[in-house]
């Protein structure tokens, strides 16, 4: 008996994953919760296991190759395995949160939407004859406030996607509504724009645009196209956390903990935006809020084997210098070795973006969309400066913070980082600010 496994919702609004690569090939007996696929989806690549014991009867995407939810992604031959599994219950071994699959609907009509360990609900089934809206849950869920079929909306967004604004506009009576166009795969994945074609002119090198590269280039895309952006740059006098450093390395290191600045700065971060909320924001297009957040998920950008990576610091406010250090290190080593699950890649409030040693002497970092501020950390040298009239060698470090101006004005910003500064300069306040 031929099985077809359809891609489910990965996450909450993925229409679609790319492959990043097959562990199985066409005609291999393979056994259950076997890994058979890794996808990409967002930022994180996560490893799918096969629902179902038996033989790899068809592959129906190659590596590189993007597979829309809900279509099948892989048919396997139960005859040829030695078992079965309830398609309604969780295959063993599998973690939601790494995963966020666990059973397979056999024939959706609409997207899926996972729900607590695993479990899956048909949202949005409505049959749409020859394809299917794309719309994100927030959209989805404002037609169904509002009364409004999503099947009678003209799409104006990407991809042939209805947006809010859509639903909205047909909802008022100031979009006409009428059967939407409905466009096959390849069309939907269409740029608005035609697309540029790099003439040869010599010897050269062509290298795919797929997985995580493909991912950082549509996000960059996607921030700069959404975000009204500023940067301002401060200078910090590191000197005085320079001595508390050296002083706590040792201790440090009888914990197996490696402390760099990193967490010191974190901590300083944490505290300004607690003084500062409008930065630990986000803007909430489909219902027009300002979602100002009372967590503080802390995002670190750094520079993984792949490309561009952050990794999410967890309720950082409660975490001690020692406790971030570690967790600091574990998530760094999880990102060099391919191994960070999505929740580790995923969720957080506000980022900093560190290049360590190389970190230069300015940048205008991107802000990580949704979010609406990154701070970038320069390099700390050794440079003359001038105290009580005289010139004296201090630890000099810059920061930058950039901004989305759409919901953060330039005076909040600067005296966030100013509140950052104070409490970099003098480690005793920044102590006091802890709790």
């Amino acid at each position: 008996m031929a099985f077809e496994f359809h891609l489910p919702d990965i996450g909450e609004g993925v229409v679609e994953g790319e492959i990043v690569s097959w562990k199985v090939k066409e005609g291999d007996i393979i056994k259950l919760d076997q890994p058979i696929v890794e996808i990409m989806t967002d930022k994180a690549t996560v490893e799918i296991p096969s629902p179902r014991a038996g033989r790899v009867a068809k592959i129906n995407y190659a590596a590189g190759q993007i597979c829309p939810v809900g279509k099948v992604l892989i048919v396997i031959d139960e005859a040829g395995g030695n078992g079965k599994v309830d398609v309604h219950a969780a295959p063993a071994g599998v973690d939601a949160p790494q995963l966020m699959i666990a059973a397979q609907m056999p024939a959706p009509t609409g997207a899926v939407k996972p729900a607590p360990r695993g479990a899956i609900e048909v949202i949005d089934a409505t049959p749409r004859t020859g394809g299917r809206v794309l719309a994100t849950p927030a959209t989805r869920r404002i037609a169904h406030q509002l009364g409004v079929d999503l099947g009678n909306v003209a799409p104006t967004g990407k991809r042939g996607r209805v947006t809010t604004e859509d639903v909205r506009g047909a909802a008022s009576g100031t979009i006409a509504h009428g059967p939407a166009p409905v466009l096959d795969e390849p069309a939907m994945r269409t740029p608005a724009r035609a697309p540029i074609t790099i003439a040869r002119g010599g010897e050269e090198e062509r290298v795919p645009l797929r997985g995580l590269r493909k991912k950082i280039a549509e996000n960059m895309q996607r921030a700069s196209q959404t975000i009204a952006q500023f940067t301002y740059v401060e200078e910090i006098d590191m000197t005085e956390l320079v001595a508390v450093r050296e002083r706590a390395k040792n201790r440090a290191a009888e914990r197996g903990v490696k402390l760099t600045y990193l967490p010191f700065i974190v901590k300083a971060v944490v505290s300004g935006l607690k003084k500062w909320p409008a930065l630990n924001a986000a803007l909430d297009e489909s219902t027009q809020e300002i979602v100002r957040k009372k967590y503080y998920h802390v995002g670190i950008a750094a520079q993984g084997p792949q490309g561009l990576s952050v990794s999410v610091l967890r309720d950082a406010d409660r975490r001690s210098i020692f406790e971030l250090a570690k967790e600091i290190e574990r998530l760094g080593e999880a990102v060099r070795t391919g191994t960070a699950t999505r929740d580790e890649l995923t969720g957080s409030t506000f980022t900093i973006s560190s290049l360590g040693k190389l970190g230069g002497v300015m940048a205008t970092p991107i802000v990580n969309f949704p979010e609406v501020g990154i701070v970038g950390v320069h390099k700390i040298e050794e440079r003359p400066a001038v105290r009580n009239g005289q010139i004296v060698a201090r630890w000099l470090m810059n920061l930058s913070i950039s901004l989305d101006h759409r919901l953060v004005d330039g005076w909040d910003g600067a005296m966030f980082l100013q509140d950052v500064k104070s409490l970099l300069e003098d480690p005793t306040t920044m102590f006091m600010e802890m709790v």
